[in-house]
């Protein structure tokens, strides 16, 4: 950046030196106190040194409000960038990054992350504490699975995540109840739907807990030991609605079809108390269609009218 940036134009509101070659930027920068928006894409940012030292406490970390640092070669999310607090739009598509540092989660105030073609593998948990998160892109990345976690993004109105290693969605993906897009193509759940059936059997502890629950045998704090009641706590509901049982760590992982706006079926992972549980849904004598159409019939109501778009060709 040129020397004497901010004497030229102290007023400086929205900077966009995208595709100049630009492989750092100076310490010009952190005297710009009302700049907003900082554009540099498609320049040769993420060697070291590309960010001005001390990014994190100048006056800009208050008022910049919109970066797009997309197509370049960070191989990692700058820590810097993760003390800009009054950030509400980040763009890092195009570069080489690996994964999504937890403390992603310090950024509060995004509303959009886009993270498009990387080599992203996994999600942090920790993504799903961004409360103002409306738009999501991580499309084009080398994603497995998303962590259920996310269904806590309450204020996500679309999430992309097309062109992925995407198998299934948890379950939990119901829950986001204001998401108007989902970008799914190029995943294999699309081109192959996967059912998946694991189950670890139970240990003592857990048959015992579970007596206790189901049975309703009652318990006070002060005839168990605290992690035995810590552990009685923490005992979920076996969604199969002929079951009425409870589980702790063992459970049956499966995939279960459900329709959204009527017209799509996708897997949803959930988890069942046993392998018994599975019977209502996967009979013998039930083809893979008629199958997917009874797992779907107790969700698609739910289901179709939350999902506007969904993107599948």
């Amino acid at each position: 950046l040129p020397a004497g940036l901010s004497q030229w134009f102290p007023a400086l509101e929205v900077l966009d030196v995208s595709g100049t070659g630009l492989a750092e930027m100076g310490t010009e920068l952190l005297s710009l106190p009302c700049l907003h928006t900082l554009l540099a894409k498609n320049n040769r940012l993420g060697g070291p040194g590309s960010l001005p030292k001390g990014l994190g406490q100048a006056p800009l970390a208050r008022s910049l409000r919109v970066l797009n640092l997309s197509g370049n070669r960070f191989n990692e999310v700058p820590p810097a960038l993760l003390q800009l607090r009054g950030l509400r739009s980040l763009s890092l598509g195009g570069n080489r990054l690996h994964g999504i540092p937890p403390d992603i989660q310090e950024l509060h105030s995004l509303e959009f992350l886009y993270l498009g073609g990387n080599f992203i593998t996994a999600i942090p948990p920790e993504l799903a504490k961004l409360p103002s998160l409306r738009y999501l892109v991580l499309c084009d990345n080398k994603i497995q699975s998303i962590p259920p976690q996310l269904a806590q993004l309450h204020s996500l109105r679309s999430l992309s995540l097309h062109n992925n290693l995407l198998t299934y969605l948890p379950r939990e993906i119901l829950n986001l109840v204001h998401l108007e897009e989902l970008s799914l193509r190029g995943n294999p759940l699309v081109v192959r739907f996967v059912r998946d059936l694991t189950y670890n059997p139970p240990s003592l502890q857990e048959l015992a807990g579970r007596t206790v629950k189901t049975r309703n045998v009652p318990y006070a704090p002060s005839d168990l030991p605290e992690s035995l009641v810590r552990y009685l706590s923490l005992a979920s509901n076996c969604p199969n609605p002929k079951c009425g049982g409870v589980y702790f760590d063992s459970c049956v992982r499966q995939i279960k079809f459900v329709d959204f706006c009527g017209k799509y079926r996708l897997p949803l992972m959930h988890y069942l108390c046993s392998p018994e549980c599975s019977s209502p849904f996967s009979s013998a004598s039930q083809s893979s269609t008629s199958q997917s159409e009874s797992d779907s019939e107790d969700e698609a109501s739910v289901a179709a009218h939350r999902m506007q778009k969904v993107l599948l060709g």
